[in-house]
């Protein structure tokens, strides 16, 4: 009987690549992730990876595996939802990922909503860029978290997630620099290319998005400052510091010298679970009260 545990860390080798990562993802030793899925070889009766040097790449019966481990992770969390819909009553542990503007526009009131109907559950926020969501459901630290994601940085489908749409934002270009009517269009950004420019950090999806944005406008910009705050960044465009690219959920009480121009971009956000954890109970409520707690203005773009 093949374990499911050790299979779990089949699925986590084939997406991270390294048996080091799968380590420090689910908090092993690196030398007890090899035990273990020398265990699941010997359980399998086949090899499962092939190892040259530090690599370790999945044979193609590993492959095929990793697709069984999928379905049957799926159908756990599924099991695991009829469970707890048979009990009467939500309660326990709930771990919430969110990014940063999420957290504080739609959280707050999608947290009191849930300690009212729901008032045995224990919800627990982890502030977390959507960049790493994925991973952090897979592994069991997150139950649903909200990512998104960008026209220019789609983000394709990861295996054992599934995800619901909750809103949509319009993207703004801040700057101190009027900017005429007609050219509220692709070529904006082109416009500012000589410009300094406030990014985010490397290795965030916002980052991404706008490296792509300098892209299809066929330059590359100056970067002068990193930040991922965004009240930070509007204040730094207020001082003559660069220009940047902000969501709506990032314009909070800008200062009179910020002009924000609407750009041909948008930032969609998703919920975020475990593929077969949609009809969880504690999935369904916090999915519920996270659409009930979207500001009007966002529903609208929806």
């Amino acid at each position: 009987m093949l374990d499911v545990r050790r299979l779990r860390l089949l699925r986590e080798l084939s997406l991270r690549g390294t048996i080091a990562a799968v380590a420090e993802a689910l908090a092993f030793t690196p030398s007890a992730v090899s035990q273990q899925l020398s265990a699941l070889e010997r359980e399998a009766g086949i090899s499962l990876l092939e190892r040259t040097g530090r690599r370790v790449v999945l044979t193609p019966a590993g492959q095929n595996l990793v697709h069984h481990a999928e379905a049957v992770l799926e159908r756990l969390e599924r099991a695991e939802a009829e469970l707890s819909d048979a009990r009467r009553g939500l309660a326990g542990s709930l771990r919430i990922g969110a990014f940063p503007t999420a957290g504080r526009a739609i959280l707050p009131a999608a947290l009191t909503s849930l300690a009212r109907e729901h008032p045995g559950l224990e919800p627990m926020v982890l502030e977390i860029d959507p960049a790493g969501v994925a991973h952090a459901l897979r592994a069991g630290d997150l139950d649903v978290a909200l990512f998104h994601e960008y026209d220019f940085v789609p983000t394709p489908a990861e295996p054992g997630l599934a995800t619901e749409p909750l809103f949509t934002e319009a993207m703004f270009l801040a700057s101190t620099s009027p900017v005429p009517g007609e050219a509220v269009d692709g070529s904006l950004i082109g416009r500012f290319k000589d410009a300094s420019w406030i990014t985010a950090t490397p290795g965030t999806l916002c980052h991404a998005m706008t490296v792509r944005a300098f892209q299809a406008a066929g330059f590359t910009p100056l970067i002068r400052h990193q930040v991922d705050e965004f009240a930070t960044v509007l204040a730094l465009v207020a001082a003559g510091q660069g220009v940047a690219v902000v969501p709506q959920l990032g314009v909070v009480d800008p200062q009179p010298e910020v002009v924000l121009t609407r750009l041909p971009i948008h930032r969609r956000t998703k919920i975020a679970f475990r593929s077969g954890a949609a009809r969880h109970p504690a999935i369904t409520a916090t999915a519920t009260a996270l659409r009930a707690a979207v500001p009007e203005e966002l529903a609208l773009l929806r």
